[in-house]
Parts: C-alpha cells; sequence; structure tokens
C-alpha cells in the first residue's frame, strides 16, 4: 500500500490534545469554536477527525460559513479513504471539490484535487489519478501555494511508483522535499523519507530503502502519526525477507498489523496480512499462512470489490452530468434575460412611435410592429425548441454512456478471476485460452463504442444508412461471436452460428446493432445454465431473424412502453447488470430507418422472444 501525503492532513496529537484542552478550559465564539474544531480534526488521529469534523461541519453550516464546511468535508473524506469506504470518500471529496470551486477557494480545491487522485491511485486507474493530480498542481503553481504544491507532488510521486516509473518518482520526490524543508515542515519531510525509501526497496538497494524508512518512522513516532508507520514495518518486513531474516520481518509485519487493527486502517491490515502469509507460507506452518491470506482476501475485497467501483464511476458520472447541467441551466437563464430585455426595448420603441407618428401613418406603425412582435416571437420559441432539444439529447447521452458500457467492462471482472484461477493451478494452456477471450471483450468494447456513436449520429440526424443486399448471416453471425465471451462468463448455451441462404436489402452497420443490442440484453436477464437460440425463417417479404431466451422474461405492463422513454426504466440483471433499457430504443429507431418491424413476446419466469423482419433483397427488386 501507498504511504500516500493526503495533501496537508498529518497527524500531530499533540497538538491537537492542546487544542482540545484549549477548547475545554475557554469560552469562545462560534466562528472561533468552528475553527478550533477544523484544527483539532486536522492534527488529530482517525477517530478525532471523525468527531471533530462532524462537529465543525454542523456548525459551520448553521453560521452559513461554506469553507468550514469544505474543509470538514474534506477530512471526512480522508478518514473513510484510509478506512477503505472509498465509496463514501469519494462522496464527500466531490462535495467539498464544489464548494471550494464555487467560492474560488484554490488551495483546497487543489487539496481535493490530489484527495480525488489518491482515490482512483488505490483503483490502479491510472489516467483519472494523473488527471486530478495534474489539475491541483497547474492551480498550485498558478497561486503560488508552496506547502500545498509540495503535498501534491509527493502524492503523484506515490501514483509513478505505484506504476513502477520510479525516475518520474523520485524526481517528484526530490522537488517536493526542497518545499518541505525550506518551509520547515517535518511530517513532509517524513513522508518523503519514507516514500523515497519505499522506491529504493523496490529497486532493490535496500540498506539505502532502510536508512530513510527508518529516520521516516523516528519523525512521525515523535509527531504520533501511525498511519504511514505500518505501510514503511510492512516495507521493511519485505526487506528482510531479501535478507534472509525471517524473525525480523515477522516482528514488523506483525507490529504493522498491529497498527492496522487499532486505528482501523483496512489498507494496512490488507498489505501486513498478506506479508504475514508469505512469512509463515516460508517456515511451513500452513495454518497461519492460510489463516493470514483469509484475512487478506476478505479486507482486499472490502476495498476493491466491483460494486465499490462501479458506485464510484456513477458517483464521478452523476457529479460531470450535474456539472453539464448547470451550465445548460445559466445557458436557459441567459435566454430568459434576453426575452426580457427584449419585451421591454419592444415596449419602448412602440410607446415612442405611437407618441411620434400616430397621426400620420397608424395603420402602418401597427403593421410593422406586429411583424416584428410575430418575428421576435418565432426567433425565441427557436431557441427555446433548439435549448429543449440539446438538454434531451445531452441526457439520453449520458445515459447511455452509463447503460451500453457498464456491461462489457465489467466482462473483465470475470476474465481476470479465470486469469488468477489458472495462475494458481499453473494452468499455462487455459491462460494462453483466457487472454485470447480478453482480447476479444476489447473488440466488443469497440464495438459499443461505435454503437453510441452510431446513436448520436442518429439523434443528430447524421447516420449513414446505406442499403445494400447482405445475408443474414453478415449481420448475425459476427454478432454471435462478439457476445460468446459474455455468454461463457455466466454459462448460457448460446447458438454459435446461422446458416441461411436469405438476402436482405438493408444498411449492415444499423442491422449488426440491431442484433448485437438484442443479444445484449438477453444475456443480461438471463440466468446462469440459460440459453439464447437465434434463428432466421422467411416471412412474405420478409426475413424474420428470431432470439428467444430463457431469461427472467418482462412484464406486460413493461412491452408496451419497452421501446419508448416513457414509464420506469431502470431494470437489473441476473448478475446485478444496471440497465434501462435505452439499447432497445435504439434497436427500434434502426429497425425503423430500415423499413422493418420488431415484435416481443415474453411471460415473466420463461423468457423472450424478439421477432426482427428486415425487407428481403428480391421483392425490393
Amino acid at each position: 500500500m501507498i504511504a500516500g501525503f493526503f495533501s496537508l492532513y498529518g497527524q500531530q496529537q499533540q497538538i491537537a490534545d492542546s487544542l482540545i484542552e484549549h477548547l475545554n478550559h475557554n469560552q469562545v465564539s462560534d466562528s472561533a469554536k468552528c475553527q478550533l474544531y477544523l484544527e483539532i480534526a486536522f492534527h488529530g488521529g482517525l477517530e478525532q477527525k471523525t468527531i471533530y469534523a462532524k462537529k465543525a461541519l454542523n456548525l459551520a453550516e448553521k453560521i452559513d460559513y461554506p469553507i468550514g464546511q469544505a474543509h470538514s468535508l474534506s477530512y471526512l473524506g480522508v478518514v473513510d479513504k484510509r478506512q477503505g469506504n472509498l465509496e463514501n470518500a469519494i462522496d464527500y471529496y466531490l462535495k467539498a471539490e464544489k464548494i471550494y470551486r464555487q467560492n474560488q477557494y484554490y488551495s483546497g480545491l487543489a487539496a481535493t484535487l490530489s484527495d480525488l487522485g489518491s482515490l482512483y491511485r488505490v483503483q490502479k486507474n491510472f489516467e483519472v489519478a494523473r488527471s486530478y493530480y495534474n489539475q491541483g498542481c497547474k492551480i498550485l503553481r498558478q497561486h503560488a501555494d508552496s506547502l500545498s504544491l509540495a503535498a501534491s507532488l509527493l502524492n503523484m510521486g506515490e501514483l509513478y511508483r505505484d506504476f513502477q516509473v520510479f525516475d518520474s518518482a523520485l524526481i517528484l520526490f526530490s522537488e517536493s522535499s526542497e518545499i518541505f524543508n525550506i518551509s520547515n515542515y517535518p511530517i513532509g519531510t517524513a513522508y518523503n523519507l519514507g516514500n523515497i525509501g519505499l522506491v529504493y526497496a523496490e529497486q532493490g538497494k535496500y540498506q539505502l530503502a532502510e536508512e530513510n524508512i527508518n529516520e521516516a518512522i523516528a519523525i512521525l513516532e515523535e509527531m504520533g502519526d501511525r498511519y504511514p508507520i505500518a505501510v514503511y514495518e510492512t516495507s521493511l518486513a519485505e526487506i528482510y525477507v531479501k535478507r534472509g531474516n525471517i524473525k525480523q520481518a515477522l516482528a514488523y509485519a506483525h507490529h504493522a498489523l498491529q497498527i492496522g487493527e487499532e486505528e482501523g486502517l483496512k489498507e494496512q491490515i490488507r498489505d501486513a496480512s498478506l506479508q504475514l502469509s508469505k512469512l509463515y507460507k516460508t517456515q511451513n506452518n500452513y495454518q497461519k499462512a492460510y489463516d493470514y491470506q483469509n484475512q487478506y482476501l476478505s479486507y482486499r475485497d472490502s476495498i476493491n470489490n466491483e460494486e465499490t467501483i462501479r458506485k464510484m464511476a456513477d458517483l464521478r458520472t452523476e457529479y460531470e452530468v450535474g456539472q453539464k447541467q448547470a451550465e445548460v441551466d445559466l445557458k436557459a437563464a441567459e435566454v430568459n434575460l434576453l426575452e426580457e430585455e427584449a419585451k421591454v426595448n419592444r415596449f419602448i420603441k412602440i410607446g415612442g412611435s405611437v407618441f411620434i407618428l400616430f397621426l400620420l401613418i397608424l395603420s402602418v406603425v401597427f403593421y410593422k410592429l406586429y411583424k416584428i412582435k410575430e418575428q421576435a416571437e418565432e426567433a425565441i420559441r427557436d431557441k427555446r425548441q433548439a435549448l429543449e432539444e440539446m438538454n434531451a439529447t445531452k441526457d439520453k447521452f449520458f445515459s447511455l454512456i452509463s447503460h451500453d458500457l457498464r456491461g462489457p467492462i465489467s466482462n473483465f471482472s470475470g476474465v481476470a478471476q479465470l486469469i488468477q484461477t489458472h495462475i494458481r493451478n499453473n494452468n499455462t494452456e487455459e491462460i494462453q485460452r483466457v487472454g485470447m477471450v480478453l482480447e476479444d471483450s476489447s473488440h466488443e468494447i469497440s464495438s459499443l463504442l461505435d454503437n453510441l456513436l452510431d446513436w448520436s449520429m442518429n439523434q443528430q440526424g447524421h447516420v449513414s444508412y446505406k442499403p445494400e443486399e447482405i445475408s443474414v448471416e453478415e449481420i448475425c453471425n459476427p454478432a454471435l461471436r462478439v457476445m460468446c465471451n459474455s455468454a461463457e462468463a455466466k454459462g448460457i448455451q448460446m447458438t454459435e452460428e446461422i446458416y441461411s441462404e436469405l438476402m436482405l436489402r438493408a444498411d449492415l452497420n444499423s442491422c449488426s446493432t440491431i442484433i448485437r443490442n438484442i443479444i445484449s440484453n438477453s444475456l443480461k436477464f438471463t440466468p446462469e445454465k440459460g440459453s439464447i437460440t437465434l434463428s432466421v425463417t422467411q416471412v412474405d417479404n420478409y426475413a424474420k431473424i428470431t432470439i428467444q431466451d430463457t431469461g427472467i422474461g418482462i412484464p406486460q405492463e413493461k412491452i408496451e412502453t419497452l421501446f419508448t422513454f416513457q414509464g420506469d426504466r431502470k431494470r437489473w440483471g441476473t448478475k446485478g447488470e444496471k440497465g434501462v433499457g435505452l439499447g432497445l430504443n435504439l434497436v427500434k429507431e434502426f429497425v425503423d430507418l430500415n423499413q422493418g418491424k420488431i415484435e416481443v413476446e415474453s411471460e415473466e419466469g420463461k423468457g423472450s422472444s424478439f421477432h426482427v423482419y428486415l425487407p428481403l433483397f428480391e421483392e425490393v427488386q
């Protein structure tokens, strides 16, 4: 686990205790009391951070002190981050970021961006983490906040260390160290020393690593900051393993675990447990090795489970969509203001014209005024309609991103589990096979991104529609191959390939999208060990393509609005996949585009059948 600096939230217990003593023996105003609460939360341990950050938040809301509210939310985010509650932490940080940004409080904004980067670093999301760190550093360089800049540089160095870009990490640590030394900020110096030691350890420079880490621990023990000590002692345990001193390695690992358990630090408990499992295995103490391995897996899954990752992504998406909505609302307000100004200007013009020209050209004036009013109202209506269409397109677009991409990305989780299983079993042939599956899944994501582009272009009237003579096999079999990985992951038996001599007059891309979306929908709502069958028959002048599944079925009241945006769109798949039915709207639009039709038969608990009718080439001729 990385010993991240988390902006400037260092623990200095002596200062916190002194502030509590002052608070208990002095009468102070609400504003001064709020500041004291924040100082105690800043310097105190995790329990004190939680208690006093919540007190500060309540008081800041009472006295209308937005910066105090943002500080409190940031400290609460720090607590949940260190305890492994990542979903709560990102919620706190995003709320704090919004307040800082609205009040142009740049040092707080930059620190919170750095904290968000640390969250995504834990999730191994390098690009998102680096983006947040870079945003924070850019703000701090612009506003000459050197101490906060040092903290952000330290965190970014940890990101590069975590992804083994050691040269870049050491450069960032060096720049950060210079600032901390000049500012005489010992806790920052301690984190820098410890993290440089971690880099040396990974480079095999064990003597330098131990010297830096021990110097960092000495400073941190004096200041009462136990969180990073657990991280550094876990690293020392690994160094002593390399040196063959198992006894000393066990001592460091047990002490790191003790700190993690006493402070409630999930990541430190996880890493120390893994180290202890390895150590006891080398001593042939398989019972203890097994027990610590189970503890490691339990804490690892509680921090990095798929649901947490999904919720973090949802929170971030909701926040960004909210930002976009705010922009749209601002534009709408500007249009309304222009409307009001236009009304006032028209009134003045009408009054002046009537006053000057009433006796001479009364009829002409009224006629011109009427035409001006009519044109102005038409222009306003056009602007309002364009704004509403833009807003609706925005809503559809962001919803479709969440809907279409969540499913295929989740497939990677199943592939990752298969890889781990085969690695443990040393089954290289299966690993190669799963690698091919992983490659196929990447093609699926690419296909779905094409799907998103097609839908967006169709909404804007820019979709490419090129009907040509194509076979049924050309649109069905590629979709079956793309979806076979998802079917295999759920243990669903699916038609592998169809054979038909029927030729269609249709657009290849949009028809492929139709079949792919319906099969994807069937996979989502079909339980394990179920089946999905694809068949083709001729009905009059159409090729009838039927996708039949043994899934959970569709309630009758939902079938009536299945291809519209009406009613409640949310449904959950058989493995917790979230779906809002937007893919079926795309299906309906593309079926209509190809002059076809679609029918649905379904019974709850027994499955569904989708019948797609596409025109035959010969009949059109």
